[in-house]
């Protein structure tokens, strides 16, 4: 298993913050890349929520399909996905701070293969949390700009 946390303080209150998170189709939308969002389940918001994600980066399109396991009004959600054998699990925590809230994201990737497992330790920190840090730039950014 290997994982990273990333913390961002946004100048919003934690229902932006958690409705930006918790519903895929505003995710889409404030993060870059191009994202577009096809819904798998009926529902399209909290527990039993399942959608394919598509994304370009780097001229590259991604796709790739979530469920969100667990989801607390302002306060968490949780989401997972598997690719390529490896099981990721992401925990984003709004905690309020004033007239900010602090979205913290812990992510952690389980793999039960050999490959992944060797490589993860190496990726986490140079990319995956790089990107993930860049879509918590993007989302804060997305969530100041609705104040204003």
């Amino acid at each position: 298993m290997t994982s990273i946390t990333v913390t961002r303080k946004i100048l919003a209150p934690v229902s932006v913050v958690f409705n930006t998170v918790a519903d895929p189709s505003q995710f889409a939308q404030a993060i870059s890349g191009d994202t577009t969002v096809e819904f798998l389940s009926e529902n399209k918001l909290g527990v039993g929520t399942r959608f394919r994600q598509s994304r370009v980066l780097n001229d590259k399109k991604t796709t790739m399909e979530f469920e969100v396991t667990e989801s607390v009004q302002n306060e968490q959600v949780r989401i997972i996905n598997e690719a390529h054998g490896t099981l990721w699990d992401s925990i984003f925590i709004i905690v309020p701070s004033g007239q900010f809230s602090t979205l913290i994201i812990q992510m952690e990737a389980i793999s039960k293969k050999l490959f992944p497992k060797l490589l993860l330790p190496i990726m986490m920190p140079l990319f995956i949390k790089k990107a993930v840090e860049k879509d918590l730039d993007d989302l804060k950014s997305f969530c100041e700009q609705k104040l204003f």
